[in-house]
């Protein structure tokens, strides 16, 4: 007795220097509906891909929903980075206004100023980037979590 034929179709697409007649309406058609086994297959247009009456996709809900869970959280990281940069080039104006005021105030002297400055400035960079590393984290915390 012979084997019976799944009713289960991978799509494929060929050259179009390789594209053959579809098997119903005899149009030229370069995708092609092959059996898992490729034992079987037959050349289709795109008209008949789109009518719901002929095929149907199989979709994998749980690989469409971390699908979109990875975007979300790409977009997130993102959001993220484009946070850091405005602060770090908030800093850098912020940095320059003071050097003004510095040039213009030169009644303190040279080393107290410089001192006060550096640590003050190094605290604010080590802030933000901790802050910019822990959302990253989290975000991939979240990813690594919807991939459970």
């Amino acid at each position: 007795m012979a084997a019976q034929l799944q009713n289960v179709w991978h799509l494929r697409r060929v050259a179009e220097a390789s594209a053959k007649p579809c098997d119903i309406c005899f149009k030229p058609a370069t995708s092609v509906l092959i059996t898992p086994d490729q034992k079987d297959h037959f050349y289709i247009c795109p008209g008949h891909l789109k009518d719901k009456g002929f095929c149907t996709p199989m979709v994998d809900e749980a690989e469409v929903a971390a699908k979109k869970k990875k975007a979300e959280l790409d977009r997130e990281i993102e959001v993220i980075k484009k946070e850091y940069e405005e602060k770090v080039k908030k800093r850098k104006k912020s940095k320059d206004s003071k050097q003004k005021d510095k040039d213009k105030d030169k009644d303190k002297p040279k080393d107290e100023k410089a001192e006060s400055s550096k640590k003050s400035d190094e605290a604010e960079d080590e802030k933000a980037e901790k802050e910019k590393n822990d959302k990253v984290r989290l975000a991939d915390l979240d990813l690594i979590e919807s991939s459970f």
